[in-house]
């Protein structure tokens, strides 16, 4: 059966079987294979980012290896996942620093390339709408109670279904400084919290969100998750920033 550059987009092939399949030069993005069994498979070449965990290959469970080179490669990365009310506020503390570098790297580029993108991925405007959109809604809608925290320049993940009251305008081109406002905003929003976070409060749920959104209706939380899912936002988020920057000041 000849599919080669077929595109298959939001499409279920839970339990589906591949056997003797070519996906030489396929690319995968925003798809989920969990319980997935590879058998006498040839994996050269290959790049994998994403949300690995129990990944066993030839026996072994390379995840845990993973997370250690990462953490032995960026030695700040550990503070990110933070245990204790103080810790949050040093991981945010250095967060602020991190991106302060970054948007200073950025700041040097031609405006216009700021909003280009690097292999498909977000440009550098579209990350900081991004990041706004991930603080209002773990940070101002789940852990604040506001039903609908979003400014209209957020932006939410690529695949996400359009929800009433949710801006989802990919294409919008607004300025560096503009985009800086929103995320500005979003961040002493997280500033305010972990400045008040005490122990108490870590372990808290969250009142089930009320109304249509991100997360959904009726959820409901731990103080800490929330914090958490944000901190891994900004620590990745950067990360994929500067590696495009460095691509964008190439091509300069």
């Amino acid at each position: 059966m000849g599919l080669r550059g077929k595109a298959f987009e939001r499409a279920d092939m839970t339990g589906a079987r591949f056997t003797t399949v070519s996906l030489d030069g396929a690319t995968f993005r925003a798809c989920e294979l969990n319980q997935v069994v590879m058998r006498g498979v040839e994996m050269v070449d290959t790049t994998i980012d994403g949300d690995i965990q129990n990944l066993v290959i030839n026996g072994v469970d390379v995840a845990p290896l993973v997370e250690a080179e990462l953490d032995r490669r960026y030695p700040d990365r550990p503070k990110f996942r933070p245990t204790t009310p103080e810790g949050f506020r040093e991981a945010w503390d250095l967060n602020e620093r991190l991106w302060e570098s970054t948007v200073a790297r950025a700041r040097r580029l031609p405006r216009d390339i700021l909003h280009e993108s690097v292999d498909g991925e977000w440009s550098f405007i579209q990350t900081l709408r991004h990041l706004a959109f991930a603080t209002e809604s773990w940070v101002g809608r789940c852990i604040l109670g506001d039903p609908s925290p979003w400014h209209p320049l957020s932006l939410p993940w690529d695949e996400m279904d359009p929800r009433p009251g949710v801006p989802h305008d990919r294409d919008v081109r607004p300025s560096l400084d503009e985009a800086l406002t929103l995320r500005q905003a979003a961040m002493a929003m997280m500033r305010r919290v972990v400045d008040g976070l005490t122990h108490e409060q870590l372990d808290s749920r969250t009142e089930p969100l009320i109304g249509p959104g991100w997360p959904d209706e009726g959820e409901t939380f731990t103080v800490r998750e929330c914090l958490l899912i944000v901190l891994n936002e900004e620590w990745w988020h950067r990360m994929y920033a500067e590696r495009d920057l460095a691509v964008l000041e190439e091509r300069e």
